[in-house]
């Protein structure tokens, strides 16, 4: 965005979801039950149409064209907005954006089989080795105090380890090896944590190069958690990593609880990991759990069926001018919109391409993909703005 806006003339806005960020509209109270309700999507959105009015009026653009651009829910957004107020948002670049998933018109079994797949495509015997090493550690767990303590020290946690938070050392480790395949980028980056250029092969040579998968299965998960820098003398896996609502994790901090309260409330998230067309332990996440889980922590009961109904579904075809790009590494991609619809909801692949790796700036090291996926976003997005031209001409 920052590299195309010059040509376009373009004004770069961005606008804090409310709740993230410093967005908090109740302050430290904005997470109780009784304030919390105010995150939604519809209000988000909202708010994102009244500060483009606004902007509009205040900068004498009434007539400006406006481009939408996001990636992953923020991908999602970009497309919603287009849907939702077409006579604002004259076209979106909707990036790594599961709109299928989310809104319960695709399946929620894929994403950890796809995590795996990422995994395997370095090497079978990466994947193999990942599964030897969580049956190693279930072992280890169940030899009493000896074996917990065992993998305390082999996972270099800061607390010992006790049996009933077994699953929880398992989910901290998942929630590294999905992170690491969203973050596949071909360069080094900053983004979730200081991670290296592919860091899903550096992870596998973690595993591959160790005497013992298990010792690799933790070196490769403290990839993600202490980063490149290896500053981090012990590892706090209730700090680290948070169960909630979403299987393939939510963060930590206040944006964690927002992303929990819209995953109990909007979003249909994957379900969990089988040990069958995945890498990983059984780790389920059913859709009654999640009832269960969010009955308990917000007292709500998840709509399964409103992003379905609100924000249409699988039945998108009446709307227009969005590009829906995905990377073939991004285990998000079967959740989103993989092939064209019409004429202008155009989807576009990205060979070699993570977790919107379009939306980043430009690298020597780019797969050749995301170049031309680049450019073909740019001629979209001058077709939509001549468009909207001829339009506001007419009104004239």
């Amino acid at each position: 965005m920052f590299e195309i806006a010059p040509q376009f003339g373009a004004l770069l806005i961005f606008a804090e979801h409310r709740y993230y960020g410093t967005s908090l509209p109740f302050g430290n109270s904005s997470f109780t039950l009784e304030n919390v309700g105010l995150l939604t999507t519809e209000q988000a959105m909202a708010d994102f149409a009244v500060l483009i009015y606004h902007l509009k009026e205040s900068l004498n653009a009434t007539k400006c064209p406006v481009i939408a651009f996001g990636g992953s829910y923020g991908g999602m957004l970009s497309a919603y907005m287009r849907f939702k107020y077409p006579n604002l948002i004259d076209g979106a670049i909707a990036a790594s954006a599961p709109i299928y998933l989310s809104s319960g018109q695709a399946s929620r079994e894929y994403f950890f089989e796809d995590v795996t797949h990422d995994f395997e495509l370095v090497s079978p015997k990466c994947t193999a080795a990942v599964k030897d090493a969580f049956v190693k550690l279930v072992e280890l767990s169940e030899q009493g105090q000896s074996g917990l303590q065992k993998l305390t020290e082999i996972f270099k946690l800061c607390k010992t380890l006790k049996k009933d938070r077994v699953n929880h050392l398992m989910g901290w480790v998942r929630n590294a090896f999905a992170t690491l395949a969203m973050m596949d980028y071909p360069y080094a980056t900053s983004f979730l944590s200081d991670l290296p250029a592919y860091p899903v092969k550096v992870a596998c040579g973690y595993i591959l190069g160790s005497t013992d998968s298990l010792h690799g299965l933790a070196q490769a998960a403290g990839l993600l958690y202490n980063g490149t820098s290896g500053k981090l003398p012990c590892f706090d896996i209730e700090t680290d990593f948070i169960e909630c609502a979403d299987p393939t994790g939510c963060g930590v901090g206040n944006s964690g609880k927002a992303w929990d309260n819209q995953a109990c409330t909007e979003f249909i998230m994957p379900g969990g990991s089988n040990n069958v067309t995945d890498m990983f332990p059984v780790l389920p996440f059913t859709l009654e759990m999640r009832d269960e889980y969010c009955q308990k922590q917000w007292n709500i009961t998840p709509r399964n069926n409103w992003l379905n109904v609100n924000l249409w579904g699988r039945d998108i075809s009446s709307a227009s001018n969005i590009v829906f790009s995905n990377g073939n590494l991004d285990p998000w991609r079967r959740g989103g919109v993989t092939e064209s619809v019409s004429e202008s909801l155009v989807a576009i692949l990205i060979e070699g391409g993570a977790h919107h790796l379009d939306l980043r700036s430009s690298n020597p090291a780019d797969p050749p993909s995301v170049v031309q996926a680049r450019a073909k976003e740019v001629q979209y997005i001058q077709q939509w703005i001549k468009q909207a031209q001829r339009n506001n001409s007419k009104q004239k």
